[in-house]
């Protein structure tokens, strides 16, 4: 049985992603957790600290349209694994792991419109490090589980189920929702998605404790 990962706070892991990459042309990170778990603000605070030698390359920018949700079927349950292009972003990971380009142009997604956008983030050969973050990076279902193996690390982020919860409602609300359906989404939708993830962090490399 592997060993269990080690737990640490937030703070520091600007040196663990320098300490990794030490000798590295290109290591590629990733933030995995729950939704409401934090990734972005703890991914976007990693790159700020990281300066220039980084870029953040988000899972989100691989959801698949609102208008492609409607012809599956799927968009009462956008978010979910089926919901992106997995293998799109699985392609992505493997171009920014050749550095074959001389820059990669990476899409993002805008809460704004709920609509990824494409070609959003540069990102050039000789950036040493790439952060990316999402909820699916450990999953061991097809075609995810291709991601593991193109990531030097993986850490999984950890916090309070209340707080999680509470920032999930508010963001929905933030971009449109009504408190009854924000909250109908957060225990609906979310919490499957939710429920998916967490089962998943068995793969980490270290856990991440998020307040």
């Amino acid at each position: 049985m592997p060993p269990t990962p080690d737990t640490v706070t937030a703070e520091g892991l600007a040196d663990r992603a320098r300490a990794l990459s030490e000798g590295s042309v290109r290591t590629i990170i990733g933030i995995v957790g729950v939704p409401g778990a934090g990734k972005s603000t703890v991914a976007q605070e990693l790159v700020r600290d990281l300066g220039p030698d980084s870029v953040l390359v988000p899972m989100d920018g691989f959801h698949l349209s609102n208008d492609v949700l409607v012809a599956l079927g799927r968009r009462d349950r956008k978010g979910a694994p089926d919901t992106f292009d997995a293998a799109g972003y699985v392609a992505l990971l493997h171009r920014l792991r050749d550095r074959s380009d001389d820059v990669v142009y990476a899409p993002t997604f805008r809460r704004e419109v709920e609509e990824p956008i494409g070609s959003s983030i540069p990102v050039p050969r000789d950036v040493p490090i790439v952060v990316t973050e999402g909820n699916y990076l450990l999953l061991d279902t097809e075609p995810w589980r291709q991601v593991r193996d193109l990531l030097d690390a993986c850490w999984f982020l950890e916090t309070d189920e209340a707080l999680r919860r509470k920032r999930l409602v508010a963001r929905h609300m933030a971009f449109g929702k009504s408190l009854e359906a924000a909250r109908a989404w957060s225990l609906g939708p979310d919490q499957r998605n939710a429920d998916v993830v967490a089962a998943s962090a068995r793969h980490a490399d270290l856990f991440v404790r998020n307040t």
